[in-house]
């Protein structure tokens, strides 16, 4: 009897992703909350605004240098958990989300400004989720915060004090936080400098565009034929994932949430002489982005607008957990590959995007002196 109780989990122990294993125990029992709390701030006086995400690549309007005094801004995540098709293939995966996509989406705050999140995790819904801002000051980035079960929200707040693109992810505690991770619940917080974003020499920058990629390793489990299983629900298929996921190789790795879902008929569109913003996350691997035919012009390859950016890269590291900001002004026509440069994983597994880019051809730039003939 003994033994059966050790090897089951109570519904609310799912619920509260508390399946610990390894070294997720610490990150497990820290605690949830302070153990006591300072007088809250009064932010009576301070300007409201509410904010309608959109799904990644696209970002909200926003302003790129503030305009009077910080403000709080309002977001809503609503948690999915979802059937996503990976590929052409019909590979299918439980995805879990933050708003239905993979990547959840961007959100955008200027530095100071306070953002207060509502997390709605619907009846629906099957498993606890909660949510982690690397952007936030405070123990487990808010995840202790902000533990919900189906049928219930929460709200959080912290204010942005430090400038530049931030991952936010699920995290549950024990071996639940990679798994809810790699099943897609992850994205990004931009926090801009009030002042706006500035080059090495101090020199305002602007842009025309931005988009927000978000790079997704999958661990999709084959059956004794090779072929990708399919499973009836999350759970089914936990100890079949957590298996593939300690050997570390991905089944896929695709930018947001499927195989080409960021390429042709669904190319980012620009038009040359515009500069456009690539905001690009990875919550869990280390990732090599580089643009085919192009540069980083700017470059904060660790996302973080405090330092200077580097300039005129060919291809910019983003470690795993991170997010990364790059600038680059179109210089030529044409469709340009935007990918992750260890080309197995760009070509072969999927983490590959496409820009389609309008307007006039420079032959100064480049040109073909003679095309293919013979050997003479």
């Amino acid at each position: 009897m003994h033994d059966q109780e050790e090897m089951s989990l109570s519904r609310r122990t799912l619920l509260a992703g508390a399946v610990v294993l390894g070294s997720g125990r610490a990150l497990a029992e820290a605690e949830a909350a302070p153990q006591s709390m300072g007088p809250a701030p009064d932010l009576s006086k301070f300007q409201r605004t509410k904010v309608e995400l959109l799904t990644p690549p696209l970002v909200h309007a926003h302003e790129q240098r503030a305009k009077g005094k910080p403000k709080v801004v309002e977001f809503t995540l609503t948690i999915e958990e979802k059937t996503l098709e990976l590929d052409d293939d019909g590979t299918q995966v439980h995805a879990m989300t933050f708003n239905g996509s993979v990547p959840g989406p961007l959100m955008v705050v200027h530095q100071d400004d306070y953002v207060e999140l509502t997390l709605v995790n619907p009846a629906s819904n099957s498993m606890a989720h909660n949510i982690d801002f690397h952007a936030s000051t405070g123990a487990l980035g808010g995840g202790g915060l902000t533990h919900v079960s189906p049928g219930e929200q929460v709200k959080l707040r912290f204010r942005a004090t430090r400038p530049g693109v931030f991952v936010y992810h699920c995290a549950p505690g024990g071996a639940m936080i990679p798994w809810h991770v790699v099943s897609g619940m992850n994205g990004a917080i931009m926090v801009l400098p009030r002042d706006g974003l500035k080059d090495r020499h101090g020199k305002p920058l602007q842009y025309d565009k931005v988009f927000y990629v978000g790079e997704q390793d999958f661990y999709v489990p084959r059956d004794k034929d090779g072929k990708f299983k399919r499973y009836a629900s999350p759970m089914e298929g936990f100890n079949d994932m957590q298996e593939v996921m300690k050997g570390l190789i991905p089944s896929h790795i695709v930018f947001n949430g499927k195989v080409g879902a960021l390429t042709g008929k669904n190319a980012l569109q620009s038009k040359v002489g515009e500069t456009v913003l690539i905001v690009h996350s990875q919550a869990n691997r280390d990732t090599r982005p580089h643009l085919i035919g192009g540069h980083g012009d700017h470059v904060w390859a660790t996302g973080k607008f405090n330092n200077p950016p580097e300039e005129d890269l060919e291809t910019w590291f983003i470690p795993g957990g991170a997010a990364g900001a790059a600038l680059y002004t179109f210089r030529q026509p044409g469709l340009y590959a935007y990918l992750n440069h260890n080309l197995i994983e760009g070509v072969l597994l999927g983490a590959t995007a496409h820009f389609q880019v309008e307007g006039q051809w420079n032959s100064d730039l480049m040109s073909q002196i003679e095309p293919p003939t013979p050997i003479k």
